[in-house]
């Protein structure tokens, strides 16, 4: 039986965000049932995997956070990934943690199939018995 997974991406990057969500579809779209949402950035995401998360078997979360010249940086990916982990140990689900988080556009490009990593990691996690 497929399982229902949701994929929320944050496409304040587009062409980051699309190569990351590709990547992650390559990996589970003839295992699995998935709905995309997007979201204008990654801060939004865990609000909206809570949002839905009751109606599928896991969640990916999928964006990018370069670093500027402020700290802003820091809190973003800090409170964006305790709030994922948040989400997963509360409701037992899996949450595929695929925001990239990089010091420059050049690194990011770099990085940008690794929404590939995160599928694999919520298909691994959802096989579990």
């Amino acid at each position: 039986m497929k399982k229902k997974i949701l994929i929320v991406i944050a496409n304040y990057y587009s062409s980051i965000a699309d190569d990351l969500l590709n990547s992650a579809l390559k990996e589970i779209k003839n295992l699995s049932i998935v709905k995309t949402i997007k979201v204008p950035g990654v801060f939004e995401i865990p609000v909206t995997i809570s949002k839905f998360i009751k109606r599928y078997d896991a969640a990916i979360a999928l964006g990018c956070v370069i670093k500027g010249e402020t700290p802003h940086f820091d809190f973003i990916s800090s409170a964006t990934t305790d709030a994922i982990m948040k989400i997963s140990v509360d409701t037992k689900k899996p949450v595929g943690n695929g925001i990239i988080t990089c010091l420059n556009k050049k690194q990011a490009q770099v990085r940008s199939k690794k929404g590939k990593e995160a599928a694999q990691a919520v298909l691994s996690v959802i096989s579990q018995k």
